[in-house]
This record gives C-alpha cells, sequence and structure tokens, in this order.
C-alpha cells in the first residue's frame, strides 16, 4: 500500500477504527487479538527495506500484526501521526523538525539516525533548459515535495547561491508527480531523490546535492520517529525494530550486495542500480550514533538537538513553522539507542 496525500484522507478517515480495534500494540480488541505496529517507510534505498523484506520485526514479534505502509513525504507521514495512524516512521530531519515546531507540535520521539543523506537526494534541470547554475533558476519552475528534506535543500541552495525563492516559481509535488511533470515538459527542474532522481539526471543536468549542502553547513538526516506514547507503553517493541535496524545498517558496510538484492525488491529496480543507491548515504550503527556529532550521551548530550533546532530556525525564516522552540525541547524528542 502506497500512500499520497491524497488516499491519506482516506486511511486517517480509518484511524480512530483501528485504534478502536487496538491498532498501535498499546492495546486490543479481546483476549487473543495481536497487537498491531503500524510502519510508515519511504521507497528509497535504506536499511529499513532490508527488514521490511525479510520479515525481521514479523519474525521477532510473532505476537504482533506488523503493518507496513509506503508513504510519498515526510509531510504525509506528519499528518498520518497527527491523526493517529501510525507508530512508527522513516522521516527526513526537515519534516522532523516541522513536527516538533508549532503549528503541528507533533509529539514523537527521534529513536535513531538511519543515515546522513549524500548525493541520493539533488536539484536537478532538463539539460534542454539551458540552465547551468542555480542563479539561472530566476523565473523558472522547480518542483519539490514541500516540507520534505529535499525542499529544505532546495531553499538552502537557493540562500548559498543568493536567490530569492520568489523569483522562482516552486511546484509542490510528491516525486512520483514530479517525474510525470518532467516527461509532460512542465517543470524547469526539481529537487528530489532516488530512484526517481536517477530518471531525471538521465537527461537532466545536476546543480547541486545534499552532499555538497551538507560540506556546507546544511546537512539532512533520515530518522525513526515514534509516537511518544507508543514508545512509552512498548518497549520491547522498540528494542526489536531497533536491534533489527541496527544489524541492517551494519550490513550495508559488510554485506551490501544482500541489502541492495531487497532493497532491488522491494522498489522494483535491478540490483546494481540499488547499491548504487545505497552508496549515495553515509550510515552509522548504534554505536556509532553515540559520539558527539549526533546523539551523545546523557553526561554529554551530542549536536543533533542543536542541528535539528537549527534546520527549524531556518525553516522559520522562510515562514514555514510558525516558532521554534527552545533547545531542552528537540533535547527532550530524543531518546538514543543503545550503542
Amino acid at each position: 500500500m502506497s500512500v499520497s496525500r491524497r488516499s491519506l484522507l482516506s486511511l486517517l478517515a480509518a484511524a480512530p477504527v483501528l485504534t478502536a480495534c487496538g491498532v498501535g500494540g498499546s492495546s486490543s480488541s479481546g483476549s487473543g487479538a495481536r497487537r498491531q505496529v503500524r510502519v510508515a517507510y519511504q521507497n528509497f534505498a535504506d536499511s529499513t527495506l532490508l527488514v521490511k523484506d525479510q520479515g525481521v520485526l514479523e519474525k521477532a514479534l510473532p505476537d504482533h500484526e506488523v503493518t507496513w505502509t509506503s508513504f510519498d513525504s515526510g509531510a504525509s507521514i506528519n499528518t498520518a501521526f497527527l491523526g493517529g495512524a501510525v507508530d512508527l516512521a522513516v522521516i527526513g530531519s526537515s519534516p522532523a523538525a516541522t513536527g516538533l515546531c508549532p503549528p503541528l507540535s507533533i509529539p514523537y520521539r527521534i529513536i535513531e539516525l538511519l543515515n546522513v543523506i549524500g548525493d541520493s537526494e539533488a536539484l536537478v534541470v532538463r539539460r534542454a533548459s539551458g540552465v547551468t547554475d542555480i542563479k539561472g533558476l530566476a523565473g523558472r519552475k522547480v518542483a519539490a515535495p514541500f516540507s520534505s528534506t529535499a525542499h529544505y535543500s532546495l531553499l538552502a541552495a537557493f540562500e548559498q547561491a543568493g536567490v530569492d525563492p520568489a523569483s522562482v516559481t516552486l511546484v509542490d509535488l510528491e516525486p512520483q508527480n514530479i517525474q510525470a511533470a518532467w516527461q509532460r515538459g512542465d517543470i524547469d527542474g526539481a529537487y528530489v531523490w532516488t530512484p526517481v532522481l536517477g530518471e531525471l539526471q538521465r537527461d537532466g543536468v545536476t546543480l547541486t546535492d545534499s552532499a555538497r549542502l551538507a560540506a556546507a553547513g546544511k546537512p539532512t538526516l533520515t530518522f525513526t520517529v515514534a509516537r511518544a506514547d507508543f514508545a512509552e507503553h512498548n518497549g520491547e517493541v522498540v528494542d526489536k525494530w531497533l536491534a533489527a535496524t541496527d544489524d541492517a545498517i551494519k550490513k550495508i558496510k559488510t554485506d551490501p550486495r544482500v541489502v541492495a538484492e531487497a532493497v532491488g525488491r522491494q522498489i522494483g529496480a535491478g540490483v546494481d542500480d540499488a547499491l548504487s543507491q545505497l552508496r549515495q548515504n553515509i550510515y552509522l550503527d548504534h554505536a556509532e550514533q553515540l559520539s558527539p556529532e549526533y546523539f551523545g550521551t546523557p553526561e554529554a548530550p551530542g549536536k543533533l538537538a542543536e542541528r535539528l533546532r537549527a534546520t527549524a530556525e531556518f525553516l522559520h525564516g522562510q515562514k514555514k513553522v510558525e516558532s521554534v522552540p527552545d533547545l531542552a525541547a528537540f533535547r527532550a524528542a530524543l531518546r538514543a539507542p543503545r550503542g
């Protein structure tokens, strides 16, 4: 099942019924009923697709029913959290920062760092457009999924190049719709992620990517987040999830082809293509995530909360969030994995 912003409405309409039936893992509808765990994921090359493909969570939690739902963007996932429709989710740092700020103020916890985004997200223009640099986008039409890491990076690229976003026609499209608009010639460029990015690059020119922006001080990350009440009452589920994803992250480093085979099956790509996509990001196992650059330790908190708040401040400057909570609020949202 894949959920776009349009089809999300039907999922949210069902959420109260699902909750009454015990969906979410903290309750059940009667004796013997299996507890539910609802996972929101995105169809890009990542360790979580190995977990899904091999049914690791299902095997670790035989008394639970695990439901995996594909979402097109982090913005849709935030909406699903607000509707009580998901428990665990794969989401980028920009929509996560947005979710922690008013007006959304979603009560979720960031429980791990899945990857540091590299050149798997990039700004591409049609070769026929004649645009050769970011300044050349003034007066052009550029698409991105709004409130996503790609949208954040697009705005950061404009800032870096001295381009006023108001001089560009920005179009809010999900990745698959970006590909369709590109094929029709409706847009001049797009900031998007793989696998759609790879399709655009066939006849496009890459102007910048998230690896370059990270080097310039605007990094983007991918997290797992959990509903705060779900994490509090379902520690076993969270621990099993973290054990599975940590193993998958380690396998990307030790046996990447096995992961690529699973990713290829999940996203409908060849193994070599999936392997190439995996190599576009940086993966840190849970022990590495406890470094000062990321979660740190309870005695010496790392920079992750500061990075999230800096992202939120940037989004506030772009009028994408109402206000920015203090640093303590971002630290409170972090639940570091065990190393």
